[in-house]
């Protein structure tokens, strides 16, 4: 159902630090003129922890109708509220979402059962596609090959998941268990150096923050695959692992690829949402030196 580039988008914010309409259209521009196949709003590149129930629901509103059903919408809902979760995720099948995206909750650490008792309540309550969100250094939790097929065979709207884990073997563990049974479950990384291994392994693709940065690059990449053009593979790949040095720079990394995008030429400003703030003049240095050491600039 989704394959391939799907960009987790920054959100651009004034310097209020609310919805930048003109900024955030322009990187919606950005990202579709570089052919990704996707974009996700909300995500956690997209501050979703810091907004209110009223902000989000104005990035869903804006984003269904900026991108104008030029490719799939997938929108964040998870949280530590069910309801609110639901809320959100109702309220997104009505403005004409595509799917969304459900990270586990956060705070305690919760045992299976729990975990499949929130998706479940998710999936019951909307028919909208779910992707799973394994993102176990946020939620202290790992979704596991067993769980996520239990939870896909008991909601056919449960249809894939981003597996943010910095270990291949995981990602290739779910293909291998939940696409042997349900072939068209989607798995995504959530790495994007390990965007090359998942489709080695029988993967999706990319859900990844430097996509916001250089997404045709990505869309090259993807497509190289796809072709078996494996000196051309290669040769983004190289250029990849020199860009995975961003997330280095500021710390959430949220800061440092709105530099980046910035710095590529979108005409956005860098704000990010409270505690975060802008990279500093030495941190944009730090950036530009990554983007020119990787050809970018």
């Amino acid at each position: 159902m989704f394959k391939g580039i799907i960009t987790p988008v920054v959100a651009i914010l004034d310097e209020n630090r609310k919805l930048d309409h003109k900024g955030m259209k322009a990187m919606v521009e950005h990202l579709i003129e570089n052919q990704v196949n996707g974009i996700l709003f909300l995500g956690s590149i997209g501050e979703f922890f810091t907004m209110t129930m009223e902000e989000r629901k104005e990035f869903v509103e804006f984003a269904v109708k900026s991108v104008n059903g030029r490719v799939p919408v997938l929108i964040g809902t998870g949280g530590t509220v069910v309801d609110e979760v639901i809320e959100l995720t109702n309220y997104a099948e009505s403005e004409g979402a595509d799917g969304v995206v459900v990270i586990s909750p956060y705070y305690f650490k919760l045992d299976d059962e729990s975990i499949f008792r929130y998706f479940s309540e998710v999936a019951k309550n909307t028919k909208l596609p779910v992707l799973l969100y394994n993102f176990p250094d946020r939620t202290s939790y790992e979704l596991s090959p067993e769980l996520v097929l239990r939870l896909a065979r008991e909601h056919k709207n449960i249809v894939g998941i981003k597996d943010t884990v910095d270990n291949i073997s995981h990602t290739r563990s779910l293909i291998e268990v939940v696409k042997s049974e349900i072939k068209d479950f989607t798995v995504f990384s959530g790495f994007d150096e390990y965007m090359v291994p998942n489709l080695m392994a029988g993967g999706d693709g990319l859900i990844g923050g430097l996509s916001n940065v250089v997404p045709g690059l990505f869309a090259k990449v993807y497509r190289a695959f796809g072709e078996k053009d494996f000196n051309t593979v290669l040769e983004c790949q190289q250029t990849i692992y020199k860009l995975m040095n961003i997330y280095g720079v500021t710390q959430p990394f949220v800061a440092a690829i709105k530099s980046a995008v910035q710095l590529v030429g979108v005409d956005i400003t860098p704000t990010v949402k409270l505690p975060g703030q802008k990279a500093t003049q030495e941190q944009e240095k730090r950036i530009q030196n990554i983007l020119k050491d990787a050809n970018i600039l």
